[in-house]
């Protein structure tokens, strides 16, 4: 099986380093897994309401991955083999909002 690609946006980078450092391990580690396995078992498709206008590329599907209470939003290219981290949030209170902000990342 080929490798993806990661790449990390500045926004998300800026994120990581802002993160507390056992947690700042533990992601870093599932985001480089995720060049081998771009859907693991605790990662979730993001599901768009039908009146959401986001520019997804053709392609690229939009991803969560949950890290106890934080949220890895990243993007994957199946046809590119890219994956795009777009942000590192803890939830509650983040609640994709931003989702059209962070697309423009990709």
């Amino acid at each position: 099986m080929k490798q993806y690609e990661i790449f990390i946006t500045p926004r998300a980078w800026r994120e990581a380093k802002a993160l507390p450092g056992h947690m700042r391990q533990r992601i870093r580690h599932d985001i480089d897994s995720l060049a081998h396995n771009p859907h693991p078992p605790h990662s979730k498709a993001l599901k768009l309401l039908p009146d959401t206008d986001l520019d997804i590329p053709e392609g690229c599907k939009l991803r969560r991955l949950r890290i106890d209470r934080w949220r890895v939003v990243y993007g994957v290219s199946k046809t590119e083999q890219i994956i795009d981290v777009l942000t590192i949030q803890k939830r509650p209170p983040y609640d994709y909002g931003d989702l059209s902000e962070l697309v423009e990342g990709v």
